[in-house]
């Protein structure tokens, strides 16, 4: 059964094309996550691949459309989706202000889908609101102050 989750949207304190570059190299994700979180973690520019809870996961990019849209897929996972990352320029509020969202497109049967339809759109809604908070300079729910700093070094702030 096809599910379509769409999170919400949020204004990141960068313009578009910063954000696109940062999330448009795999290698990226893995600085982003915690030391203590890198253990089985591979990753090369357009491809990365884990084992999380047991189950094997891999993650491609599918495709790019310079500084407003990356596309991801499965390769590798317990279920096949697709992830997308929109970055919008919002000229009328801030050029230097991205419009960020996450669409994901999963084939999820009807027990997968009771089981983790509402964590999937939990997930990725604090994502983004943690993507917001970082670019504003405050600390998101469950991050240290020391990784906050790093991620402030990754966006410039």
């Amino acid at each position: 059964m096809k599910t379509e989750i769409i999170s919400k949207h949020a204004l990141i304190g960068r313009a578009p094309a910063e954000l696109y570059m940062m999330f448009s190299d795999m290698r990226n994700f893995v600085q982003f996550l915690p030391a203590d979180k890198r253990e089985g973690i591979r990753a090369d520019f357009d491809n990365i691949y884990a084992n999380v809870q047991g189950f094997d996961l891999g993650v491609t990019v599918a495709a790019r459309q310079p500084y407003s849209r990356i596309d991801f897929k499965d390769n590798g996972a317990p279920f096949p989706f697709s992830l997308s990352l929109f970055f919008s320029a919002t000229p009328e509020a801030d050029p230097a202000k991205t419009d960020f969202h996450i669409e994901l497109s999963a084939e999820l049967n009807f027990m997968m889908k009771m089981l983790v339809g509402n964590k999937l759109q939990e997930a990725l809604d604090k994502v983004v609101e943690g993507l917001q908070a970082v670019s504003e300079g405050k600390v998101p729910e469950g991050i240290s102050p020391e990784d906050l700093e790093k991620y402030k070094s990754q966006f410039g702030l």
